[in-house]
């Protein structure tokens, strides 16, 4: 198996197989309404629903630049913005996600283990951008990011699923 295989498995896990730590994403996500997808349910945070256009904006953005595209903000932005909140919306939200995750693992079955080491694009390092790094770094970065969010889209869900607190008599 090569590293990239590796790397490709791990991602796979976060998303739909058996990460060690826990629930993969579409587990996650499972059985949540367009709805709930779209609330916020603690003041401050991103709803689940933002949270993975996020997620699939930023794998898309990993995904072009392991074809050769120069280091930049993902085309849909940072953060999209949601642009319907009905069920067929939210329905299209997590296929495109699978899709991104997809494209990403066919990329990286074919990108070669000995460019691991290279440096991403520009050597500068942007925190913002996750330049400056290796694909080695950078793609287990993505790993770490989706691990990252599903924690926070568990989380979501816990307080989505409490029910409303009764004014005090």
């Amino acid at each position: 198996m090569t590293e990239c295989s590796r790397i490709a498995d791990l991602l796979r896990r976060t998303l739909n197989t058996d990460p060690w730590y826990g629930s993969p994403l579409l587990d996650l996500i499972a059985g949540l309404e367009s709805e709930e997808a779209a609330r916020h349910p603690l003041a401050g945070a991103h709803s689940v629903w933002e949270v993975l256009l996020h997620m699939t904006a930023w794998i898309r953005e990993v995904r072009a630049r392991l074809g050769g595209a120069e280091p930049s903000e993902p085309t849909a932005g940072d953060w999209p913005a949601l642009t319907g909140n009905t069920a067929a919306d939210w329905e299209r939200t997590r296929a495109d996600l699978v899709s991104a995750q997809e494209d990403l693992y066919k990329a990286l079955e074919a990108f070669p283990d000995d460019r691991l080491d290279e440096t991403v694009g520009f050597s500068k390092r942007s925190r913002e951008l996750g330049t400056g790094v290796s694909y080695y770094v950078m793609l287990h970065g993505l790993v770490q990011h989706n691990v990252y969010h599903s924690a926070q889209i568990a989380t979501l869900r816990r307080v989505l699923a409490q029910p409303a607190e009764r004014p005090r008599t």
